[in-house]
């Protein structure tokens, strides 16, 4: 058995390539279905965000990775092989990874909180296809990620993804006090795009989205109107920034939408700041003139300014993250070992007490005090045995990798026969607790 993470990210993958990687939510059951059987892994689960697609994997015997990348590479419809951008991540390493995507250090905005939630959603949605220990590690990473916040001050002021994307908009206008604002979605990052550009003096906001009454809701919420999804592109003209952030699955802002509101707006710009995955906006249209068109990637150098500050605080965080990282595999290493022991010893105990009878049956002369001293000395010795084999074992289990030393020991002791019993409660146990 081995804890593995595949996936790519923002660090290795351009925003074309994270867009195709990307699974809808409609998509997710079909995929980790097609993965889990393909693997023949005993849990699964898949963290799909605007920053990273990762399958998370409890595998049997078969090497989970090829199969995945054979998944990722073909959403990638070019013939090109996706794990030569992507990572590959093991038992405590695996467990390390996640821990830290939770909490905010492996993001684009270092100790940005919204990953926390994506994270828990993730987890819910899969949670048909993961079993004992990939709920326990996505529930501890969950609180790994609260201790991180709340006991290091790596978000303190932490830039979300809207608010660099806010930031950038200053940048080009040098101040948003009294501008004017359309939002495009009415999603999570659509209300923290609105409620940054509010706290930067943005005189009047509009809110539009295919659904009327969430962007009536929101709208109210932060004195803004609400606006019909079709109605809004008239309002355009009138408009200095543009935030898209809905959770189309194809571009929805194209050149015959803009083009129209810029032959009224004269030499003002208009900036418009697309934060969706996929991209909400289609790329002609930042080739109009005055138009300003930024996407993910164009944050880069937003939050490397914004982070700054923040990367003293890492250390910390990380030593935190291994004290955690530490006690889950402690929690693996003893789900895994403590079975085969348990085998081991009561396989070695059928041994000795068939010897024993047989060795009696010889020694028919012995004294009932001679027989009883002779069966405590085979126990006796049968335990000398196994101490060292078996305190060793618990130990190889919890180091990396050492998963694999189990196995071993299920195959020295003549054990394999169980494995197909044990594998079947190790996947149906239910939640880790």
């Amino acid at each position: 058995m081995a804890l593995t993470v595949v996936g790519v990210n923002h660090r290795g993958a351009s925003l074309d390539v994270r867009e195709r990687l990307a699974y809808r939510a409609s998509e997710v059951e079909a995929a980790l279905r097609q993965v889990r059987w393909d693997a023949e892994a005993r849990e699964i689960v898949l963290l799909s965000t605007c920053n990273r697609t990762e399958f998370y994997l409890v595998e049997s015997d078969v090497a989970s990775a090829p199969i995945v990348w054979r998944e990722l590479s073909a959403r990638l419809a070019d013939g090109s092989d996706a794990s030569a951008i992507g990572y590959v991540r093991h038992d405590r390493e695996a467990a390390r990874h996640l821990f830290r995507v939770a909490s905010g250090l492996d993001s684009m905005v270092l100790g940005e909180a919204q990953i926390h939630g994506q994270v828990r959603d993730a987890w819910e949605q899969c949670r048909g296809q993961s079993g004992p220990v990939l709920n326990r590690l996505f529930q501890t990473s969950l609180s790994v990620a609260g201790r991180v916040r709340n006991e290091t001050a790596i978000a303190r002021g932490a830039a979300s993804v809207s608010s660099a994307a806010v930031q950038l908009a200053k940048q080009i206008f040098g101040s948003l006090a009294g501008a004017r604002a359309m939002i495009l979605g009415a999603g999570e990052m659509a209300e923290l795009a609105l409620e940054c550009l509010c706290d930067q003096g943005v005189r009047a906001s509009i809110v539009a989205n295919r659904t009327y009454d969430r962007a009536k809701e929101l709208a109210e919420r932060y004195a803004a109107v609400a606006m019909r999804y079709e109605e809004c592109w008239s309002a355009l003209a009138a408009v200095d920034v543009l935030v898209c952030s809905t959770a189309a699955p194809t571009t929805v802002v194209h050149v015959e939408h803009v083009r129209p509101a810029l032959a009224k707006r004269g030499d003002r710009p208009l900036c418009i700041l697309d934060i969706a995955l996929p991209r909400d906006v289609d790329a002609a249209v930042g080739r109009l003139d005055n138009v300003f068109l930024y996407n993910l990637d164009d944050l880069q150098a937003v939050v490397s300014a914004n982070v700054e500050r923040r990367r003293d605080e890492v250390p910390t965080a990380e030593q935190l993250i291994d004290g955690e990282v530490g006690r889950f595999w402690d929690w693996v290493a003893g789900l895994a070992a403590v079975p085969v022991l348990s085998e081991m010893r009561a396989r070695m105990e059928q041994l000795r007490e068939r010897e024993m009878a047989g060795a009696l049956r010889r020694l028919r002369h012995l004294s009932p005090e001679d027989r009883a001293a002779v069966e405590e000395f085979s126990r006796a010795l049968m335990n000398k045995f196994l101490h060292e084999p078996s305190v060793r074992l618990r130990a190889a289990a919890a180091e990396a990798r050492g998963l694999d030393v189990v196995d071993t020991a299920r195959y020295l002791f003549g054990l394999e026969q169980q494995s197909d019993s044990r594998a079947e409660s190790f996947t149906t146990t239910g939640d880790a607790e």
